[in-house]
């Protein structure tokens, strides 16, 4: 019994201490610096971009106009 108990305590410690490093660990953590927002934004504009250049080519405008065409002849 008394060895279940020691074991016990000693695993809450070790919790304990996993807990505490965690936590200061998030509390060092700010968050993004100036050069992450700024590769970030670069790299949302490049996607929008590159998604406006696909959207807005001739095989896949025709493709969306047929498919938006298809679901507003469907049958009722």
């Amino acid at each position: 019994m008394q060895v279940q108990t020691q074991m016990r305590v000693q695993v809450r410690k070790r919790l304990s201490a996993w807990w505490r490093a965690r936590r200061a660990a998030a509390r060092r953590d700010a968050g993004m610096s100036t050069t992450e927002y700024a590769m970030g934004t670069i790299a949302a504009a490049a996607f929008a971009a590159v998604l406006y250049k696909v959207l807005t080519s001739g095989t896949v405008s025709k493709a969306l106009e047929s498919v938006i065409g298809k679901a507003l002849d469907a049958p009722f």
